[in-house]
């Protein structure tokens, strides 16, 4: 990647024109996204305390459960990328209808763990007494959506292969429209409190489930892709997915592992650590736009056995993510006298935030690098790599993070432990990168 020759400008241009094109748009869907939740804690804020630490409870389940199926987008991507490359439009979206079909089993098999659980699973989050009914009632009725939630992931992947990341855009602000519409609707208008706001999300996803099937079963028609399930296609899905779910468990883990030693560091500690991991997520959403027009530009190049193009791309955007990054670096060290007191005016908690929060914003430029090259090596199917390198990754944070409070360290020492982990993740990224490997051509990987 690195060693290339100079790209010619013009050249430079298109890569620019590409990256801006897909970025842009999926940069909005992604925000979109997590709108659905504070809508939902805005309007059930105002039945009562016990309602929206229910809703707490409940959404940290179902986000849970939902983002470890990410693979459906990302691998979904990287499959009809590569066949668009090849020119074969009827191959490609055949490829996205089996990861729908997985989509769809796997969010009934959530459904039926979901439903018997929802009680068990409360308690183990450790929702109060008042809190854990609504909770439940919440977790139940939102587990239906899974399966159109799921849907939606694996036809945005659909679409980001197919170079199209607009359609996804406005089917997220069309679905977050409706949430809130019937979020106030069903929980004021019908007095259906807290489970109104349950299914106003469940029909808003469903919707939008509904939109992505209509734009993809027009491709379908229009090519002459067979739309029913194909047992073989779906394996090969599956088997694709299974290294990216692994990726996804092992940085579940590192998040999870952070937010219990900031928890062991006091209230203080917690309350700063959760603010600044408020804005590294939004900071993460920025440059994932990025990681995802990396997905489908690579994936689209490598079909089409253009390495040359591939490669240039590659050095493109980790050129734009290194830029990103320093931009994003700035600006949380100059708008922090801003943004900070909007979160918090304990001054105990901003006195904590505030060396850490320079550790983040240092950082930033690494995590566009990190950012891009994971959506490069996604983009070449190259599955098998991200997992092993995340959980060398996990096996590097897990021990720095855990000796912080044994060390007596605090906050700030725990996100020098973050700053090691996305060092460790650019090392490895960047290594494989540079050994050229995951260029392998062709319409399959």
């Amino acid at each position: 990647m690195i060693q290339a020759p100079a790209t010619p400008p013009s050249r430079r241009r298109r890569h620019d024109r590409e990256i801006i094109a897909l970025a842009v748009p999926a940069f909005g869907a992604l925000v979109a996204e997590p709108l659905f939740v504070m809508v939902d804690s805005a309007i059930v804020g105002h039945l009562g305390t016990p309602q929206l630490a229910g809703l707490a409870v409940a959404a940290a389940l179902l986000t849970t459960a939902v983002s470890i199926f990410v693979f459906l987008a990302y691998a979904t991507t990287a499959a009809v990328a590569r066949r668009v490359g090849a020119g074969d439009l009827p191959s490609a979206i055949r490829q996205g209808m089996d990861g729908i079909w997985l989509a769809i089993l796997l969010g009934i098999a959530v459904i039926a763990l979901a439903l018997p659980l929802a009680p068990w699973l409360v308690d183990v989050f450790g929702a109060s007494d008042t809190a854990a009914p609504y909770a439940t009632t919440y977790l139940r009725i939102s587990s239906l959506g899974i399966p159109a939630m799921l849907v939606v992931m694996a036809a945005t992947g659909v679409l980001r292969g197919l170079q199209n990341t607009r359609t996804p855009l406005y089917v997220a602000i069309g679905g977050f429209a409706a949430n809130g519409a019937l979020n106030a609707g069903l929980v004021y208008g019908a007095g259906l409190g807290i489970a109104g706001s349950a299914w106003g999300t469940v029909l808003a996803q469903i919707g939008m489930a509904v939109a992505y099937l209509v734009v993809v079963v027009r491709g379908a028609r229009r090519h002459g892709a067979s739309l029913r399930p194909d047992a073989a296609g779906i394996k090969a899905s599956a088997r694709a997915g299974v290294p990216l779910l692994v990726r996804t468990l092992s940085l579940r883990a590192v998040l999870l592992i952070a937010t219990a030693v900031a928890a062991r560091l006091g209230d203080t500690d917690i309350a700063a650590h959760q603010i600044i991991l408020s804005l590294w997520s939004l900071m993460a959403f920025a440059l994932d736009a990025i990681a995802i027009a990396g997905q489908a530009i690579i994936g689209r190049y490598l079909g089409a056995g253009d390495t040359k193009g591939a490669r240039e791309a590659c050095r493109r955007m980790v050129e734009w993510g290194i830029v990103s990054g320093i931009v994003f670096g700035a600006l949380i060290v100059l708008a922090r006298p801003l943004f900070v007191p909007l979160f918090t005016s304990d001054q105990s908690v901003q006195d904590t935030l505030l060396p850490a929060l320079l550790v983040v914003a240092l950082t930033q430029p690494v995590a566009g690098v990190v950012f891009v090259l994971d959506g490069v090596l996604m983009g070449a199917g190259d599955g098998t790599y991200l997992a092993w390198a995340m959980l060398v990754t996990l096996a590097v944070f897990a021990p720095a993070a855990l000796l912080v409070p044994v060390l007596g360290g605090g906050l700030t020492a725990l996100w020098c432990a973050m700053a090691l982990m996305m060092l460790v993740r650019m090392a490895t990224l960047w290594l494989r990168a540079r050994s050229g490997r995951w260029m392998v051509t062709g319409a399959t990987r």
